[in-house]
């Protein structure tokens, strides 16, 4: 395998016969876990206006960028982080960035309760952000749902399999990250890693840089026009028992360019429990942990997904990981 392939998923998304998507997608789950979607109807517009309040931020001094610094936002884990603050197995990226998530308010009881990552977002001053964000967001999460039809009806499961208990009210994590320009060949803007969640939907700019490891070798995924990225997270591969990949990426920095990505976490709720679910014709591993590039088997933990969570992005910012871990 060289290239990644592009599946239409327009009949997911408004409807029809959806069979084709449905196969590519199960097959793509079972050999990579990676795949480009075209026809998913997010509105070019609103890409392009996030592109362009991506960019006047960054381009902002950093003291500037510091006014919403994720020291503020608490146990929500939102906001701003500079360039090196955040860790892929202990080492340092080569990048800056934005956390945001779904929109609470202090009145909702997951706030009032102190429930980790969720609460207020921290937007710059800048006019329009707030509200691109979040119809990006809205836009992004059905999107989420609908592939995530895909992935069930592929699994033999009835479409709303998901909808109805898993992602019934999906955690969804929003980033915006800057990637200056780099010229030493031995610096990741991101280092391996996979993914925590279900499924991970990215918009790339045009500039390039993303990798995803291979059973021959690491292979590019370039940007391709009005597409998304998608590749499946850790709990995909829990469920399935290893049938369904959650396969390592990196990113190398451009050495001429800064670059722009917009992933966008579709994971389980917080307090769901990922139980897994029967394969068509796949043998289940019990562990992975000598394949994993973290050593960490996703098979063997117990507990909610949020507590699986809580425990990796403890290790993203060990600086913060004190305001986030439950008291």
């Amino acid at each position: 395998m060289t290239s990644l392939p592009v599946i239409d998923v327009s009949p997911l998304v408004v409807g029809g016969d959806a069979s084709a998507a449905v196969e590519s997608i199960a097959r793509s789950c079972r050999e990579l876990g990676f795949f480009y979607i075209c026809g998913h109807g997010v509105d070019p517009g609103l890409q392009a206006r996030l592109e362009a309040l991506a960019r006047a931020f960054f381009a902002q001094p950093l003291e500037v960028k510091q006014r919403i610094a994720m020291a503020r936002g608490g146990r929500a884990w939102r906001g701003y982080f500079p360039l090196g603050d955040e860790l892929t197995s202990g080492k340092p990226d080569v990048k800056e960035g934005l956390y945001f998530g779904e929109e609470l308010g202090p009145e909702d009881p997951r706030v009032l309760a102190g429930t980790p990552l969720h609460g207020p977002n921290l937007f710059p001053e800048l006019a329009g952000f707030a509200e691109t964000v979040l119809a990006y967001m809205q836009a992004m999460t059905a999107l989420g749902q609908a592939v995530m039809r895909g992935v069930a009806l592929g699994l033999e499961l009835p479409a709303d399999y998901f909808s109805a208990s898993l992602t019934a009210e999906p955690l969804v994590l929003f980033r915006i990250f800057n990637y200056p320009p780099d010229a030493r060949a031995d610096l990741w803007g991101v280092g391996e890693h996979t993914d925590y969640g279900v499924l991970t939907l990215l918009k790339q700019d045009d500039v390039g840089g993303l990798e995803v490891r291979t059973p021959a070798g690491w292979i590019d995924a370039p940007p391709i026009a009005n597409t998304f990225v998608c590749n499946l997270g850790d709990m995909l591969e829990r469920m399935t028992g290893g049938a369904y990949r959650s396969t390592p990426h990196r990113v190398r920095s451009s050495a001429s360019r800064a670059r722009l990505s917009f992933p966008f976490f579709f994971d389980p709720g917080w307090s769901a429990r990922v139980q897994p679910v029967a394969v068509p014709d796949a043998a289940r591993i019990a562990t992975d942990r000598a394949e994993r590039w973290d050593k960490s088997s996703v098979f063997e933990f117990g507990g909610t997904y949020g507590e699986y969570l809580l425990a990796k992005v403890a290790k993203v910012f060990p600086g913060l990981g004190s305001a986030v871990l439950p008291r």
